[in-house]
């Protein structure tokens, strides 16, 4: 569960950085954006996997189902908008960045035995 934990991690600080430059309407990079997803697809597959496998349930479970919802919105932010170059809706990314987040807590907090 923890190696799951520090992916999502890295995905949520890369995603920070992506998420200024997005609000403060600059573009954010290309690379960021790969390895933002990268290391959220990789977290989201083995908690996917975590789930099915050991029954887990309680906050497992909703972490799994915050962050496969943030997962559909960064998918449409990256192809939709990034990949065609047109500019990031705020709202939009604020989002999924506030959809993740709850996600991560949960995720955390599962990871502790806390809920």
């Amino acid at each position: 569960m923890w190696l799951i934990v520090i992916l999502f991690a890295a995905a949520a600080a890369v995603g920070v950085t992506m998420a200024v430059a997005a609000l403060r309407g600059r573009f954010p990079p290309v690379a960021s954006a790969v390895l933002h997803g990268a290391c959220a697809g990789t977290a989201l597959v083995l908690l996917l996997i975590a789930v099915l496998a050991q029954g887990l349930r309680g906050a497992a479970l909703w972490a799994l189902v915050c962050l496969l919802a943030a997962g559909i919105g960064g998918c449409t932010l990256a192809f939709a908008f990034h990949a065609r170059r047109k500019p990031l809706p705020s709202a939009f990314v604020a989002g999924h960045a506030s959809i993740a987040v709850v996600g991560f807590l949960l995720l955390l907090a599962a990871a502790l035995r806390l809920l």
